[in-house]
């Protein structure tokens, strides 16, 4: 990783927030250690509390106050927690893009299994039936517009590739929700670099039973060359509604059984990579852009893994080979039309 990228990552000073444990529950065959740390259970206290025999009352003050202060509204913050078919995202309606995106990935659960059939769930995904869709789910008034895209210079970036979700349509169809949607470059970055990671993602399931992945946009700090800080981003839209992360995290966590002998006991291999919104050379080694899972989780505020997940996850470049297969679609299909390409064309699946 670049020392820009390194200084930038581990600068942020962002305090470790709530933990984004919400993981999809699909078909697990081994038990897995406490992955993420679970919100603690909030016990929710009336402000006048009656004992059991109606003899005392005592007025809990810090509620009352409460009560009083915000007795026309609370203004949040609200996470919208949004749970789809194929994924979970909460949203962030400043931004009006993902805050984070989950998913569990399964041989089963991309069709590819040779012992478990498929997700029987009516009619498989077809991309070319999907369309962007703006996202009722969310109020209006915080809502990401497809507007804000039009003629922006940037992709509609899926957090959750629309290849993860072929089981079904309507699984399919979610991913283009604009929930699920941040703006990336195009070229050299959402059709090219970003695609490869997804498909990397994807490709984990050949070596390991579970994967989960978290999809995160990241605001990162640069340098100005004069021993300061400063975070800028471009928003989108008129008038201006969207906000254009500066990097992206893929946080990846995988499981499986540790040895013939004891299938019930997962092994666990875990790693955070963090990219540019920006072109990427397709050369570019992708362990150049592996960081501490601790620098992705102060950067966004998020707490993913428990300590102890983190301590007995091996790094996932030692467990698989951190390797991307370049497989340049857009080329392919301008070399269908005969256009002439400088680059070698070799067909992929979309992401």
């Amino acid at each position: 990783m670049s020392h820009a990228l390194t200084a930038a990552v581990f600068a942020v000073g962002a305090a470790v927030g709530a933990g984004a444990t919400a993981l999809i529950h699909a078909r697990r065959r081994i038990p897995l250690p406490t992955h993420a740390s679970t919100p603690e259970r909030v016990e929710h206290k009336a402000i006048m509390q009656v004992e059991p025999l109606g003899t005392h009352v005592v007025i809990n003050p810090q509620l009352a106050l409460a009560g009083e202060v915000l007795k026309y509204g609370n203004p949040g913050p609200i996470s919208d927690l949004l749970t789809r078919k194929a994924y979970i995202a909460a949203y962030d309606r400043r931004l009006r893009h993902p805050a984070w995106t989950a998913e569990h990935l399964t041989l089963a659960s991309l069709g590819k299994s040779a012992l478990i059939a498929p997700v029987d769930d009516g009619e498989k995904g077809d991309r070319s039936k999907s369309q962007f869709m703006e996202d009722e789910a969310v109020p209006a008034l915080f809502r990401a517009h497809l507007k804000d895209y039009f003629r922006s210079g940037y992709d509609r970036g899926h957090m959750v590739p629309a290849a993860d979700a072929k089981f079904s349509q309507e699984a399919m169809n979610e991913t283009f929700l604009l929930t699920n949607i941040a703006p990336q470059v195009g070229a050299g970055f959402n059709r090219h670099y970003w695609a490869y990671v997804e498909e990397w993602c994807r490709r984990l399931t050949g070596s390991f039973q579970d994967v989960y992945v978290f999809t995160i946009p990241l605001y990162l700090p640069q340098s100005d060359g004069a021993g300061k800080y400063h975070v800028k981003y471009e928003v989108i839209g008129t008038p201006p509604n969207v906000a254009v992360p500066t990097h992206f995290a893929k946080v990846v966590l995988t499981s499986r059984p540790s040895s013939p002998s004891t299938p019930d006991i997962a092994e666990l291999a875990a790693g955070a990579f963090v990219l540019p919104n920006a072109e990427i050379p397709d050369g570019a080694p992708f362990s150049r852009f592996e960081v501490p899972i601790e620098s992705v989780e102060r950067a966004a505020g998020l707490q993913l893994f428990s300590d102890e997940v983190k301590r007995k996850a091996k790094p996932i470049c030692q467990s698989t080979q951190c390797e991307l297969i370049v497989r340049r679609f857009d080329d392919a299909q301008k070399n269908l039309a005969g256009r002439p390409t400088p680059r070698r064309a070799i067909s992929a699946p979309p992401a």
